[in-house]
């Protein structure tokens, strides 16, 4: 819903989509905002030198195209998320789950984020502690598409949380080397998903997991474990949504 809601108002900014110069400069602005926010992140990793951000505005032509040529929705629901980031980082975990909903609201490849995402906040706060949070994704999500829901709940239900929606070969990138007829089987999606789900389960146990404690342990409270939590460092917040997805 957040993707309608978002692209009609630049529908109705471009002149019902006639003046295109105006929504490049519009993604431009994103652009700009969106380099910031990454910036802003990758200083408090303090893991990167300031030379290396020339080369991040200057090394990607598919981000340009993305965002100046194509204007493609990808943008705007990156921008919203790498802001929760920021939220995330000052200790704004309310506020952040907030945006990062409304991330999910415009691009639902968001939700890759997710896995580690859940795990940093149950490491922090415990299984009860997190469900508040959760829930501000989840009222977000309804209010949203509350408008959907009220006119035709299993439309919306099933076209804008459509898992089996089929990608098309054209579009793909990461997997041009593969036979088209190979990439549109349904058996090398399970794989995938497969793979994916076996990755986040060893990360969950053997990397992000560092306590020496049993996963189980992460419901308790915080001050109930044997072990402190885990320091939370701009690296780990990072690290663990953003490397398996």
């Amino acid at each position: 819903a957040g993707f309608v809601y978002i692209f009609s108002a630049l529908y109705y900014i471009t002149d019902r989509g006639s003046n295109i110069r105006l929504g490049q400069y519009v993604f431009a602005v994103l652009y700009l905002l969106t380099l910031l926010l990454v910036f802003r992140i990758y200083t408090q990793t303090q893991k990167v030198p300031p030379y290396v951000f020339f080369f991040m505005c200057c090394a990607s032509y598919r981000i340009h195209s993305i965002f100046i040529l194509r204007l493609f929705n990808d943008p705007v629901a990156m921008v919203i998320f790498y802001f929760s980031v920021n939220l995330f980082l000052e200790g704004h975990w309310s506020v952040g789950c907030c945006f990062y909903s409304l991330a999910v609201s415009v691009k639902m490849n968001i939700l890759l984020f997710a896995p580690g995402l859940l795990f940093l906040m149950l490491s922090q706060f415990g299984f009860l502690r997190t469900i508040p949070k959760l829930s501000i994704c989840a009222l977000l999500q309804l209010l949203l598409g509350l408008p959907f829901l009220i006119e035709n709940p299993t439309g919306y239900l099933l076209r804008a949380f459509d898992l089996g929606r089929q990608f098309l070969f054209k579009w793909t990138v990461n997997w041009r080397f593969l036979p088209e007829e190979i990439f549109l089987h349904r058996g090398f999606h399970l794989l995938l998903l497969a793979a994916h789900l076996a990755v986040l389960v060893l990360f969950c146990r053997y990397c992000w997991n560092r306590s020496q404690e049993n996963i189980i342990a992460l419901l308790k409270d915080p001050e109930q474990r044997k072990r402190p939590p885990q320091l939370l460092t701009a690296n780990r917040i990072l690290s663990l949504p953003n490397v398996v997805s």
